[in-house]
């Protein structure tokens, strides 16, 4: 049996497997590395915050009414030189998004789908998970529905949504293409299970939402997959999100 690759520094080269895991934070900011290995079949922790089961599709259901349902809650994060992406998760005016995408900022401010720029607080932060909180004091949001990533199966159509290269509220569309990918991203370096999908994400779409066709998120677009060695930074067909069930968990904990 091979053994699994060594980790890969945070702005180091790929080593054993040749593929490498970047963050999607735009702008200047350091991209982050990790790198995936094997399936496993882990299940997320119960968590206390309410979760919408994906409903059966219904007739004339299509990307493009998915797409309209999410698209008023993401949002474009600026913090100093970073760009990413993030969406709206409570009435309150909580934003999710990355940690590697705010933890150098000194200021944060969204742009919300109406080209409105608001400016943002970081609530708290899990570097470890990759996961940040932000609240706003701006009027009229929309927060999208959580989903549960438990339920996810591979060939199961998903969008990312989110701020590619800065270019505000992009929609991809793709697949499930594994439910219980092992990657190593966050500070920790250690193994966390991910959603992988062939949907294009870019830099830029770190901490923005992979919905379901149902439009209820069911992860957080987090890194990439790049070739090592190469120039090629952008999607390859290989991208990562953070499942919602366990986003769900840490997000209430920094919440409360």
């Amino acid at each position: 049996m091979t053994a699994p690759p060594a980790p890969v520094r945070r702005g180091g080269r790929a080593l054993a497997t040749g593929i490498a895991l970047s963050v999607l934070a735009g702008g200047l900011a350091g991209a982050a590395t990790g790198t995936y290995f094997g399936d496993s079949d882990n299940a997320a922790a119960p968590i206390q915050l309410p979760q919408a089961n994906a409903p059966a599709p219904l007739p004339g259901a299509s990307i493009a009414n998915a797409a309209a349902a999410v698209l008023p809650g993401v949002v474009s994060v600026r913090a100093g030189r970073a760009t990413g992406s993030g969406f709206v998760i409570d009435a309150q005016g909580h934003v999710v998004t990355n940690a590697h995408v705010v933890q150098e900022a000194r200021n944060v401010t969204l742009v919300l789908s109406t080209g409105r720029t608001v400016s943002a607080e970081i609530v708290g932060m899990d570097e470890d998970n990759d996961i940040a909180v932000l609240r706003t004091e701006a009027t009229g949001l929309r927060p999208l529905t959580l989903g549960r990533s438990s339920q996810l199966r591979v060939g199961d159509p998903v969008l990312a949504i989110g701020s590619p290269l800065g270019l505000e509220g992009t929609v991809t569309a793709g697949i499930v293409s594994t439910v219980n990918r092992q990657a190593r991203f966050g500070d920790n370096g250690n193994r966390q299970t991910a959603i992988q999908t062939d949907a294009a994400i870019n830099p830029g779409n770190s901490g923005g939402p992979l919905v379901n066709a149902s439009g209820q998120v069911v992860g957080v677009n987090t890194a990439i997959a790049t070739l090592s060695g190469g120039s090629r930074t952008g999607n390859i067909g290989i991208g990562f999100a953070i499942p919602v069930d366990r986003m769900k968990t840490i997000v209430e904990s920094l919440i409360n």
